[in-house]
C-alpha cells in the first residue's frame, strides 16, 4: 500500500485480484484505516448499482453483500432516499439487498426472503422487475410450471 498527498487529500493506493489501482480518498483529517479500504473495494459493485439507480438505469437491485457492511450500505442508502429490504442468508454472514423504486419494493416484501422458497410466480416477476430478459423469464416460468425446472433447495 502507497500513501500520499494529493492537494490537501491522503490517498491510499491497492492493487486489487485483477491487478488493477484502486484509489481511496479522504480527507487529511480522516484516518485512512485497512477496515476502510476493505470495505471500500468490497462495496464497488453495490456503489456501481446505486448510480445506476440514480440514473435510471434500473428500477430494481438485487445484490448480495457481507452482512459486516450492513449498517454502511443502510447509511448509504437512507442518505440516499432509496427504499431498501435486506434479507438475511440463514447460517451464512451474507445479506440480500433489494433496493430500488418503492413499489417494487413493496411488491417483494410479499414474498418468501428466502429466494430458494419463491413459487413460480414469485420467481417470474422478480426476474421481470430486476430487468432479466422477458422471453428468457418466460421460458423459465414455463419451465418450472411444466416440471422441467425444479425450484427449491439451492443457494440464496
Amino acid at each position: 500500500m502507497r500513501i500520499g498527498a494529493i492537494s490537501g487529500y491522503n490517498y491510499c493506493t491497492v492493487n486489487n485480484n485483477l491487478k488493477h489501482k484502486t484509489t481511496f480518498c479522504a480527507s487529511k483529517a480522516d484516518a485512512i484505516t485497512p477496515d476502510q479500504i476493505e470495505e471500500f473495494n468490497d462495496l464497488r459493485v453495490f456503489n456501481h448499482h446505486i448510480y445506476e439507480y440514480k440514473k435510471g438505469i434500473r428500477n430494481l437491485i438485487l445484490t448480495t453483500e457481507k452482512a459486516k457492511y450492513r449498517k454502511s450500505i443502510e447509511y448509504k442508502l437512507q442518505k440516499n432516499d432509496i427504499p431498501y429490504l435486506i434479507n438475511e442468508h440463514k447460517g451464512k454472514d451474507l445479506i440480500n439487498v433489494f433496493f430500488g423504486d418503492e413499489s417494487c419494493i413493496n411488491v417483494i416484501r410479499t414474498f418468501s426472503p428466502r429466494l430458494n422458497k419463491l413459487n413460480a410466480e414469485q420467481d417470474f416477476i422478480l426476474g421481470v422487475l430486476l430487468g432479466y430478459d422477458k422471453v428468457a423469464q418466460c421460458d423459465r416460468y414455463l419451465s418450472i410450471k411444466s416440471g422441467k425446472l425444479k425450484l427449491g433447495p439451492t443457494e440464496e
